[in-house]
């Protein structure tokens, strides 16, 4: 039985109040209240998504919802409406000063995976997709992308089994999802997440 809508709001309401990193930019940015079994993990929002209000909203976005768009058949909007979007940090950590954003710092991690437990606790999922190399390491070891790429794991996250699927991180920044072997590895990926029970659920 999936979580009712109240709940999640409820949880989504108490991370949005979140003050816990004084170097990370609020708001804290939240996906839809989805009471959903699938469960997107990102890295961290951009510097677009805090004006925008919501995960995934510029260019990596576009990419991403194009990905589920050919593997599904699912408009952003639909994808928005039955995967839970969550990251490894919420808000937006600020730009490095050579330029790019700052990669979240480990107590920023620690602090914020609080909130991420408390929705595999809420959510109960069956499948979790994380987006990019620093969603990848939260559920597994460290390893070239070539090697965990269109795979699927299962895996124990906080005394939770669930299924993991990693996926590269869209970002017009990396090129590894243009070329190969990283193209093909991404198509059996995104084949993986199609057929997963949690989908066709």
């Amino acid at each position: 039985m999936s979580p009712s809508v109240t709940a999640v709001k409820k949880h989504l309401s108490q991370l949005s109040a979140c003050t816990l990193c004084p170097h990370m930019h609020p708001p804290v940015v939240v996906g839809r209240p989805v009471g959903s079994r699938i469960l997107l993990v990102g890295q961290a929002p951009g510097d677009k998504e805090p004006k925008l209000g919501r995960p995934f909203a510029w260019t990596a976005g576009k990419t991403l919802f194009k990905w589920f768009n050919e593997a599904l058949g699912w408009t952003e909007d639909e994808t928005r409406d039955r995967v839970y979007f969550a990251a490894v940090c919420r808000c937006f950590p600020g730009k490095k000063a050579t330029g790019g954003d700052r990669v979240p710092a480990e107590d920023e991690i620690a602090n914020c995976s609080r909130w991420l437990a408390a929705e595999f606790a809420l959510l109960r999922p069956q499948l979790v997709l994380p987006v990019g190399k620093l969603a990848i390491t939260q559920f597994l070891p460290p390893a070239p992308l070539n090697d965990i790429i269109g795979k699927k794991f299962a895996i124990n996250y906080r005394d939770h089994a669930v299924d993991c699927i990693p996926l590269p991180h869209p970002s017009g920044a990396s090129p590894w999802h243009r070329m190969e072997p990283g193209k093909t590895l991404l198509c059996q990926a995104l084949r993986l997440v199609a057929k997963h029970p949690a989908i066709r659920g």
